[in-house]
């Protein structure tokens, strides 16, 4: 849902030259607009990148559960908990699949899984702000959910096949997210005045980040201009969030909401909304691990990850007894 792990920086192990000719074969076939698959050569920095992203993408989908799972037994009416539950069972389905389009570059989920508990991989920065009331819920799926369909629309047409092809289905579903928590936002704002002072208090709380989820600036983004190359990215970071920012503002303007940009104005020149500075010092503490909820985010997935241990171990042992039982079958014939 998330590109922010492009601008991670890779370590000089990684820093070997590839043969100039399969590059440019390589090169050759994106440019061609032709899907690169897992048996295909790639050059070691395009798998890096990739792996990086879809790791990150998998782990901010099952992150993302947490601060939406908190409010399932809170939910307002039956209706809207079957509503979230289906959300949040939806985020894990999107995580199952990112963790198997990755494993087709060659790292293992048991290792991406290490790498999130240990802190050495990071997820999307918006997962590390809290929930606070039930309009928390609307704005998650309204914004969150819409910023991250302005990433992945484009992730549909991503060079490499299996992480296109797993993004087909995650964009369907994440457009009935957004869609849903634009219907709770619509509901807030035409109840009682309590009700729409709890959506505009919300939208107060989480505009700013919802902004940084598209990452830094185009000029200090560390791999846009490779993932662009590759087509991995087909736009840069501050296009997509200057795409969201065109599409949202007419929406919370019809929601009666005001956003808390006091700079925010419509560009007759350009034909774009004009916005105020982004707190970039805010945006890496969070990404940095000293957000408002980094550490109880990763204390609650690292629990769940203890907590199911047996689940593993028995998933194993049942798959020993069937190889075993195989084997036998075989030496009997």
């Amino acid at each position: 849902m998330y590109t922010q792990a492009l601008n991670s920086q890779d370590s000089a192990a990684h820093t070997a030259k590839e043969d100039p000719q399969a590059e440019a074969r390589f090169q050759a076939r994106i440019d061609a607009e032709e899907k690169i698959e897992p048996n295909d050569w790639m050059p070691a920095a395009y798998r890096r990148t990739l792996t990086r992203q879809i790791a990150q993408h998998a782990h901010s989908e099952i992150v993302g559960m947490l601060p939406e799972g908190n409010w399932i037994t809170r939910a307002p009416s039956l209706k809207r908990k079957a509503a979230l539950l289906a959300k949040v069972q939806d985020e894990g389905g999107h995580g199952a699949y990112l963790y198997a389009a990755a494993e087709t570059l060659g790292t293992s989920r048991e290792e991406m899984e290490d790498q999130l508990l240990s802190g050495a991989a990071k997820y999307s920065s918006i997962f590390n702000y809290p929930t606070l009331s039930w309009a928390d819920i609307g704005i998650i799926g309204w914004l969150v959910d819409g910023a991250a369909i302005m990433n992945q629309i484009p992730l549909c047409r991503c060079s490499y096949g299996p992480y296109a092809r797993a993004m087909v289905r995650v964009c369907k579903e994440e457009s009935f997210h957004q869609r849903q928590g634009y219907e709770i936002m619509l509901a807030l704002c035409k109840g009682t005045p309590a009700q729409k002072a709890m959506a505009q208090e919300a939208l107060d709380r989480w505009w700013w980040p919802v902004l940084m989820m598209f990452g830094p600036p185009d000029k200090d983004s560390q791999h846009t201009e490779s993932a662009m190359r590759w087509k991995i990215k087909r736009f840069t970071n501050d296009e997509l969030r200057q795409k969201f920012i065109d599409a949202t503002i007419p929406q919370g303007h019809f929601l009666g909401l005001t956003f808390p940009d006091p700079a925010l104005k419509f560009n007759d020149t350009t034909g774009h909304w004009d916005y105020g500075d982004i707190d970039w010092v805010e945006f890496k503490q969070v990404v940095a691990g000293n957000g408002p909820c980094n550490r109880q985010r990763m204390a609650q997935r690292r629990a769940a990850h203890e907590a199911g241990g047996w689940v593993r171990e028995a998933a194993n042992a049942y798959a020993r007894k069937r190889q075993q039982r195989a084997a036998m079958s075989i030496a009997a014939e």
